[in-house]
Parts: structure tokens; C-alpha cells; sequence
């Protein structure tokens, strides 16, 4: 399915910016249009192999969030597409999955540990928290692996020795949602940090800031301890006290899907439902509902499950064929959800693809 969510983005953006992104998606499609061919000569990626066996042996290895996490579960069907062309041609793809978000740090840095452990051809690793995984990706790197980082990492490719980002900005994101609240009218923002010290998070809340305030809106994080991280019970009540102790917020935006529902019950247990403006990273059908209803106000889509396609996809060409990507970073998103386009998410979930 082709998304045209990214058209309500370029409208926001700057000449520059929105070149980068027309450029993106045209290497998207052709991108696309690579992998379908290789896939269609007899499942065979080469003329030479006509078994299909052109890429025996290459093994790719991809680092993902914890499995009940609904976005990453979007990630890995889109990870899990790009797969089949790599089995197709004889190769292999293994996903390896946090835990859980309860340790977070010492876990993703293990996971990196982990990864290498399985001596792939290329590997596809999301670094959302440089000062606990760069010393592991940096060495897998140094080792002659082709790194690929995904989701979280655009200002540490250069960092670790990547070759290449691909994902969302996570501070664009983060501004995107500060303006579209302002452009609403919202006069105090908070960002609910449930991960604060990971680099997506952080990078989310600093762009709501500095996209909210020239709009005229305060700007407030409220960081929460990561162990509260999709608790929905526990962020449900942070939000309804911070609501009731200061009457004048009226706008909130979660950083990750796993939190929005809890609050929207926070609002709701405050009795603010639709006098308090509620924007979110990434989505589900119940965000969805919201927005369709008018409960919530937008949704900031990054497109994960591109993510995991274009990421599994350029890791797999890089290491079977040398083949690099022309544009670095690669952007999926954001791509803002509102009233306007959310009949379009629909479909794309109802399809598995959003």
C-alpha cells in the first residue's frame, strides 16, 4: 500500500526539507521496485544462480523492541516481508527481542552482545541508548559487519561506524506534535517521558518543546520512572494528578503507543475528556477510534513497519551484493494522523501493514 500520509508533513516543512523527503520516497519506491524484481525472476536476486541460491549463506540479524509491544510488532512483519526475498535467494533472517523494558539499558546493550554472538553477514540494530550500546555496536562494526542502525540512531551512525539510518526523526516527530498542538490552540503541553534517558524519547520531548512554545504554548515533561513504561495503570494515574494539580495543562503527548491509551483513562478519570488535547507516537486501532471520534487530537506515525522492511532489505543487499544506499539517512516518517487522513491508517492496519 502506498501512504500518502508523508504529503501532510511536507506542508509543514521547509523547501530543503521537503526535497529530502520527495527524494526519500522516490528511493522508497524504487527501493520497492528492486525488491520485487529480485524476487520475480524465479525467486532469484542474480542471473547467474538459477537455483535461487545466489545468497546462500548470508544471515542477517535484527535487534527489536519486546514482543508485546504493539509497534514492534508492526516493525517485524515489515521485517518479516523483506525476509522472504532473503530467504528466496537462499539467505536467513533472525530477530532477537528485548525482554522487556524493565531493565532498559543493560538489556539493549546485552541484546547488541547478543547480536554479534550470532556472527551475522549484517546486522540491523536500533540504538536507543548510545552511552549503554555504542561500545557493542562500535565493536561489531570495527569486526567487518555491515551495521545498519533502524528506528533510533540518526545522529550516531557516524558514531558507531553504521552505514546507513533508516527510520523516523524522532525530534522531528517531537516537533511536528509541539506544533500541531499550538496550530490547535493548546496553551500548556506535557510530554509524558515514560523512557526518559533513551535517545528517542528524549529526542521526541525536546521536539514537542521547541515546536510548541513559538507557537505560543508552555511547555512541561513529565518523566517517569521506566519501570512505568507500558504500565497502563501507573501512567493513568501520574497523568489524572498532574491534570488535577495544575488546571491549566491542556494538552499531553506520549512518546510511544504503549502509553497513549493509559492516557486517554487519565484524562478521562480527570474529567477532561475532549477539554484536554491528546497526541501520541505511533498508534492502534483504539488511537485510531479516538481520533475518528475527536477524543484524540493526532497521532505522529513513523512508519514502522517500512522500517523493518527497508532496514532487513538494505542490510541484505549490502552484504550479499554490495549494493549501498544512495541517501543516508533513509526517512520513513513522520507523518502526522489526524481527522483528515485516518480513514487512510484504517485501511493500512486492517491490511497489517500500520
Amino acid at each position: 500500500m502506498t501512504s500518502t500520509l508523508l504529503d501532510t508533513v511536507n506542508s509543514r516543512l521547509n523547501p530543503n526539507r521537503r526535497r529530502a523527503l520527495a527524494l526519500t520516497s522516490a528511493l522508497l519506491a524504487a527501493f520497492a521496485l528492486a525488491g520485487c524484481a529480485a524476487g520475480g525472476n524465479s525467486a532469484n536476486p542474480t542471473a547467474s544462480s538459477a537455483d535461487g541460491s545466489g545468497a546462500k549463506g548470508v544471515s542477517i540479524v535484527v535487534m527489536g523492541g519486546a514482543t508485546d509491544d504493539p509497534f514492534w510488532s508492526t516493525v517485524k512483519r515489515g521485517g518479516e516481508a523483506a525476509a522472504k526475498v532473503v530467504e528466496a535467494a537462499g539467505g536467513t533472517v533472525t530477530f532477537l527481542a528485548m525482554p522487556n523494558y524493565d531493565n532498559f539499558d543493560a538489556d539493549a546493550a546485552k541484546l547488541v552482545a547478543n547480536v554479534a554472538s550470532q556472527n551475522p553477514s549484517a546486522a540491523v540494530i536500533p540504538d536507543w541508548s548510545p552511552d549503554a550500546q555504542n561500545e557493542n555496536i562500535t565493536s561489531l562494526a570495527r569486526s567487518g559487519v555491515p551495521v545498519f542502525l533502524y528506528n533510533t540512531g540518526i545522529d550516531q551512525v557516524d558514531a558507531v561506524g553504521a552505514q546507513a539510518y533508516i527510520g523516523s526523526d524522532d525530534y522531528e516527530s517531537g516537533k511536528l506534535a509541539g506544533e500541531t498542538f499550538a496550530d490547535a490552540g493548546a496553551k500548556h503541553v506535557v510530554c509524558v517521558n515514560t523512557l526518559p534517558g533513551t535517545t528517542n524519547a528524549d529526542a521526541r520531548c525536546r521536539g514537542v518543546k521547541e515546536g510548541a512554545e513559538p507557537g505560543g504554548a508552555k511547555y512541561q515533561e513529565l518523566a517517569l520512572p521506566t519501570s512505568q513504561f507500558g504500565d497502563p495503570t501507573a501512567v493513568a494515574q501520574a497523568i489524572k494528578g498532574a491534570l488535577i494539580q495544575d488546571p491549566s495543562i491542556d494538552a499531553i503527548f506520549t512518546p510511544g503507543q504503549a502509553d497513549t491509551n493509559a492516557a486517554a483513562s487519565g484524562i478521562d478519570q480527570a474529567g477532561l475528556t475532549g477539554k484536554v488535547s491528546l497526541g501520541g507516537q505511533n498508534f492502534d486501532t483504539e488511537s485510531l477510534d479516538r481520533i475518528k471520534a475527536g477524543s484524540q487530537l493526532f497521532a505522529i506515525d513513523q512508519q514502522g513497519y517500512a522500517q523493518g522492511y527497508y532496514a532487513v532489505s538494505a542490510a541484505f543487499q549490502q552484504a550479499a551484493y554490495g549494493i549501498a544506499l544512495t541517501q543516508n539517512p533513509l526517512l520513513t516518517g513522520p507523518a502526522l494522523i489526524d481527522a483528515d487522513n485516518v480513514d487512510t491508517a484504517v485501511s493500512g492496519v486492517d491490511q497489517g501493514v500500520r
